[in-house]
């Protein structure tokens, strides 16, 4: 991996975590691709679910914070695993949580989206 790989991906994650906070559905769509899917301990959801969410604040967030762990570049393809941090509200009721996730994104046209992110909440150690 090209430390400009690593590099935009790690700028990408962190404004991805700032849009998220301000709960602005446009901006989080910007970092992902039409058909991005969640996959959590609920089951498989599309992404645009969760933006409709979003937009109907129904889910805000108070903080987001990511810390990458690992960065694996296939070309055109990348699979970055982070620790997020995160609380807010989910239908008016507060949520904190503590999850490793799995995010695939496809660097299209020049610029990195995510297609796929799969949530796995952290163990208490």
């Amino acid at each position: 991996m090209t430390q400009q790989t690593l590099d935009a991906l790690t700028q990408l994650v962190r404004d991805w975590d700032a849009a998220l906070v301000a709960n602005d559905a446009e901006r989080i769509a910007e970092f992902a691709t039409p058909d991005w899917t969640f996959v959590s301990q609920d089951g498989v959801y599309a992404g645009r679910d969760f933006l409709q969410s979003v937009a109907k604040g129904e889910v805000s967030h108070d903080t987001m914070s990511s810390e990458l762990v690992s960065v694996l570049d296939l070309g055109d393809v990348a699979v970055v695993i982070a620790r997020v941090v995160n609380t807010g509200h989910y239908q008016g009721q507060r949520f904190e949580n503590d999850e490793w996730t799995s995010d695939v994104f496809v660097r299209r046209d020049g610029r990195w989206r995510c297609e796929l992110t799969h949530l796995t909440p952290a163990r208490s150690l």
